[in-house]
């Protein structure tokens, strides 16, 4: 593990995939590399796409991907694919979408299976923007599946997050009321160049114009000014957020410098109001609370068998035996004695 480690933060691309494979794969001796990956991190910026299927978000990552190797910048992209039912590895295969890359070796591109977590991300793709961050990617770019609100996930892994609209389409738009509209940084309407386009940017603005200037960071750059004792009159009036909409037409490459200015703009006020600073705690912290509640259900899976298994205590319930409770206590309750006994 230690040369596989090693390896890695030597800049060897062979070893950076087969980390990513283990980590997917959740291997023996994953959780190993990864605790030695993470005092390497903190200087890659992550970015989140997503969208409603079909809005152009591989391409568009394909393009930017693209823009940002010519400005001599090393990127990796991750794809979240939806899962196959059957084999559970990635279904769609993004790749084929993302062809401007092809052969780059400073563009790391990996299809990810959503493995049925809610939003497409899973506590693999965390683990992999780790590896990408340790292995000095300057930008790691995370393409989610794009299935509705459930999309919020992303907002754990990335630092600014891009959503992609198609024109023309009330319905995509009002969906967006659903959810997605409150962890925007950026909103892209895609295909500009087709009809309806000018529409959907003035129904954005209009629902925008609503929003909680909050946005997924939880606090205005206002509040975070003033937490950080650097708010005044004079400054705290510039320090809130405002979402910009940018179109695109990404298959021509058209509005991809705007698109990078947006992002680049948000960075800075991250970094102007201390919102990075206190998006890594609420990271660290999600991420904290997810392996506690995999590695607890984990134990208590353990524990279960070792009173029968579900059937059993499931047909106790039917013939009225026992109730859910009182079986979610009999399991519970050795883990309840050790924490008491400390």
């Amino acid at each position: 593990m230690s040369d596989l480690v090693d390896d890695l933060l030597a800049g060897k691309h062979s070893a950076l995939a087969r980390v990513i494979t283990k980590i997917e794969n959740r291997s023996p001796g994953y959780r190993e590399v990864v605790s030695a990956l993470h005092e390497h991190t903190g200087h890659a910026e992550v970015i989140g796409v997503t969208g409603s299927p079909g809005a152009g978000k591989s391409t568009l990552v394909d393009k930017v991907a693209a823009r940002l190797r010519e400005d001599g910048h090393t990127v990796g992209v991750i794809a979240i694919d939806p899962s196959s039912p059957y084999s559970g590895g990635a279904v769609l295969g993004d790749r084929i979408r993302m062809a401007s890359n092809a052969g780059d070796m400073d563009v790391f591109f990996r299809s990810m299976s959503a493995r049925g977590t809610l939003g497409g991300l899973s506590t693999a793709t965390t683990d992999a923007v780790t590896a990408l961050d340790a292995f000095g990617k300057d930008y790691v770019i995370v393409e989610t599946v794009g299935a509705g609100q459930n999309e919020v996930d992303i907002v754990r892994t990335a630092d600014t997050v891009a959503v992609l609209v198609p024109p023309g389409s009330g319905d995509d738009v009002q969906m967006l009321k659903a959810g997605i509209l409150e962890i925007g940084d950026v909103f892209v309407v895609n295909k500009a160049d087709l009809d309806g386009a000018d529409r959907t940017v003035q129904q954005l603005r209009e629902m925008l114009q609503g929003r909680s200037t909050a946005g997924h960071h939880g606090a205005s750059g206002t509040e975070m000014a003033e937490v950080a004792g650097t708010a005044d009159e004079d400054t705290t009036a510039g320090n809130n957020w405002e979402p910009p909409i940018v179109e695109t037409v990404a298959n021509r490459g058209e509005g991809v410098e705007d698109f990078l200015g947006a992002l680049d703009d948000h960075g800075d006020y991250l970094d102007r109001t201390g919102g990075r600073e206190q998006q890594a705690r609420d990271r660290f912290a999600a991420e904290i609370r997810t392996l506690l509640r995999e590695d607890a259900n984990g134990l208590l899976a353990d524990e279960l068998e070792r009173q029968g298994g579900l059937d059993v205590q499931v047909d106790a319930v039917l013939a009225r035996e026992t109730d859910p409770y009182t079986v979610v206590d009999d399991v519970l309750a050795p883990l309840r004695e050790c924490l008491s006994d400390r």
